[in-house]
């Protein structure tokens, strides 16, 4: 590697460690698989620690699939801070960081792995966080490149693995959690989500895909519980609507599953 490009990458690793210094936790949320509701479980568990006064941001380092703005309704450009630094949209009260913004809609990130990586170091670098409680990294699905650098640059003191109940998820989740422990992350805790489908009509609970898989494989793994969400027909209006489940609804079965998991988070922490 040419010398002026290692200066700028231990440059940019410096910038990194500045402003993760006055972040008082990291979290990053990914899953063994796509089509979990990853980002549902990262946008409405940022909310939830907002509602218990903590100060909050939110990375969307899913780089070639990044919807955070639209589930949390965050619209405009990310603003300068400075000459070199952007501002993370704030919606209400949370920190988002996307590429998203900075993209024509609809058109593919036709990007190979170093540029997606290079992006998030990017964002971890120059974007000015200020002081944070918790800033949580929603990462996209899989063990590639995004997660490890997330990983190795934030040094998260929690990875919250999410899955479904079924074994085609559990699978994949346990190679996640196998992941975030050779990873050295310090704590990691597991979502099951879509666990009980709510009937909109008489509210009862049907075992759509089961239950109860995500906390047998979390135990078997020695790994925290952290809970499980059921299916709830106005948890997916809401990310449709960018109002997010546990501000619109907040007695919702959903809201109160996210409440159990926000107070197990915090006990991690």
């Amino acid at each position: 590697m040419p010398e002026n490009r290692m200066a700028e990458l231990q440059e940019q690793d410096k910038r990194i460690q500045e402003n993760l210094n006055v972040i008082k936790n990291r979290l990053v949320v990914f899953s063994g698989k796509g089509g979990v509701g990853k980002s549902t479980v990262a946008v409405n568990l940022a909310y939830t620690l907002i509602q218990r006064k903590m100060q909050i941001g939110l990375l969307d380092a899913d780089i070639t699939g990044p919807n955070i703005p639209q589930m949390v309704g965050a619209s405009g450009q990310p603003e300068m801070f400075g000459e070199h630094q952007l501002l993370p949209q704030v919606k209400d009260k949370l920190r988002v960081m996307s590429i998203a913004p900075m993209i024509p809609q609809d058109q593919p990130v036709i990007w190979r792995g170093p540029l997606r990586s290079g992006t998030i170091s990017q964002f971890l670098a120059d974007v000015f966080w200020d002081e944070l409680d918790i800033l949580i990294a929603d990462l996209p699905p899989g063990t590639g490149d995004e997660v490890l650098t997330v990983s190795q640059k934030m040094l998260p003191r929690i990875a919250i693995i999410v899955t479904t109940p079924q074994e085609v998820s559990l699978l994949d989740c346990r190679r996640a959690v196998n992941m975030a422990k050779k990873l050295n992350i310090p704590k990691i805790g597991v979502v099951e989500n879509m666990s009980g489908l709510i009937c909109p009509h008489c509210g009862e609970e049907i075992d759509f895909f089961g239950s109860g898989g995500g906390e047998e494989m979390a135990k078997s793994m020695e790994v925290s519980f952290l809970g499980r969400i059921p299916m709830e027909k106005i948890s997916r209006e809401c990310g449709d609507a960018g109002t997010p489940v546990v501000l619109k609804y907040p007695e919702s079965k959903t809201a109160r599953a996210f409440t159990l998991i926000a107070q197990n988070v915090i006990e991690l922490l």
